[in-house]
């Protein structure tokens, strides 16, 4: 039985990522830490390229000292596109639904972006109505399990017991490297690779989860 739900944000609850100029953000990071390494191989997505390489900027430089400041820089471009942010259907049907456990935001944006979009789409997004783990520096992003194991961690909720919902492969690695179970909605049909458990809307995704 599913004791706790973990959400991916972007493109699962709320669509963020098709309002940030991740190209202007992606030449901020760069800025900040330059050409010096050769970008991580990460899981391919239907995200744009300018996308891709951001987030694979984040996790190439896990660690570095310079990835706080790096983060930021591309935040600034993220949270300038939640007022034009639209929610994912029957967002307002699956937060409900979900309501019958604990549940968490595990996302590769910054806690106060995730919170805010969240806000933006009339989800109780305090502290008290829902834990998210946003990027943060000490933490490595998803594909990595880190952030679904804090989540789980602050829930009181055993990882084997507890289901990812999200649109990517970043997610989908990431719950199988936590140990969680996966279901996907994914943003463009066949996002996901065969064999991946999927559903047609947030709200039919929520109900497989919990079974």
């Amino acid at each position: 039985m599913t004791a706790g739900l973990l959400f991916d944000l972007d493109r699962t609850l709320v669509d963020v990522q098709s309002f940030t100029d991740y190209a202007a953000a992606r030449l901020d990071a760069e800025a900040v830490v330059g050409h010096d390494r050769t970008l991580a191989a990460v899981p391919a997505t239907d995200w744009s390229s300018d996308t891709q390489a951001t987030m694979a900027l984040l996790v190439t430089y896990a660690g570095d000292p310079r990835w706080d400041a790096m983060s930021e820089a591309i935040a600034v471009h993220e949270l300038a596109a939640v007022v034009r942010s639209t929610p994912m259907p029957m967002l307002a049907e699956a937060w409900a639904l979900s309501a019958s456990v604990p549940r968490a935001v595990v996302t590769l944006v910054p806690e106060r972006v995730a919170r805010a979009a969240l806000a933006a789409h009339g989800i109780d997004a305090s502290p008290d109505a829902v834990a998210v783990v946003g990027r943060r520096a000490g933490q490595r992003p998803k594909p990595a399990p880190d952030g679904l194991l804090s989540a789980c961690e602050s829930l009181g909720v055993d990882p084997t017991r507890a289901v990812m919902i999200g649109d990517s492969t970043w997610d989908a690695e990431a719950a199988h490297a936590a140990g969680t179970g996966f279901v996907g909605v994914p943003f463009h049909p066949g996002a996901l690779p065969p064999g991946t458990v999927t559903a047609p809307d947030l709200a039919s995704a929520v109900r497989l989860a919990l079974g």
